[in-house]
């Protein structure tokens, strides 16, 4: 299925109307939407009981894809991290089944390195079954070589706008699931999609696997929410 949301669960007041009533910001966001990507777990760890409250408050298939700290993916680069995964996985664990995907977010200066990425995703592989996407930033990752190995481990590349390099506007890695992540364009964060941009990514989904994921990251502003049931209106 795809699943549309945002990076976080932040509500504008004047976005009030598209959402249901709740007991928290959380809980009225997932009247409306399915999904949410959690970025802050990229910046400070979180509790279990953090993750396990979050997972209460949403309904039974409401999925959260999780941010990998960036002292895996920044400062350890992928290297001897299987500690910090495991530390990692024991607090996110807690969402249960409601756990939905882990998003990798690599440094643009992190080249691409066969067997660095292997062991890492292997590791990974053997800690979380599930879905998981990488968004590589540096050219080196746009390559037949690095996709055929994320599709070996599973791992989607996300298609990321605006894009880094022309190939990374396009989904890699595994085709049988895909990630989307619209960060606004031309300003990164703070802009909105006017409605043609709106058709346009709706026709690029519509073009990609049935397993997606579609997530706005244009926050900064407040566009992510009305943009993400805007396009729900498109692929309903």
């Amino acid at each position: 299925m795809r699943r549309i949301g945002c990076a976080g669960w932040s509500i504008a007041s004047r976005d009030a109307a598209l959402l249901g009533s709740g007991d928290s910001m959380l809980a009225r966001y997932a009247t409306r939407f399915d999904a949410v990507e959690i970025n802050s777990s990229f910046y400070r760890p979180h509790r279990a009981s953090t993750y396990a409250r979050w997972a209460d408050s949403v309904p039974t298939g409401f999925r959260f894809s999780v941010k990998l700290p960036r002292a895996i993916t920044h400062d350890a680069r992928l290297l001897r991290c299987g500690p910090a995964l495991d530390t990692f996985f024991d607090a996110a664990g807690a969402l249960g089944k409601r756990l939905g995907c882990v998003l990798v977010q690599l440094p643009p200066s992190l080249a691409f390195d066969a067997r660095t990425a292997a062991t890492f995703f292997a590791m990974l592989g053997r800690r979380w079954p599930g879905r998981t996407a990488c968004e590589a930033r540096h050219a080196s990752w746009l390559t037949p070589a690095a996709d055929a190995l994320l599709a070996r481990h599973g791992v989607a590349r996300v298609a990321a706008d605006p894009p880094r390099h022309s190939g990374d506007a396009r989904p890699g890695g595994a085709d049988a699931f895909a990630y989307w992540r619209w960060h606004g364009a031309p300003k990164i964060y703070y802009s909105d999609y006017p409605p043609a941009a709106l058709d346009a990514i709706a026709e690029a989904v519509r073009a990609g696997p049935a397993d997606a994921w579609v997530i706005f990251d244009n926050t900064a502003a407040g566009h992510a929410v009305p943009n993400a049931a805007a396009l729900q209106a498109r692929l309903a």
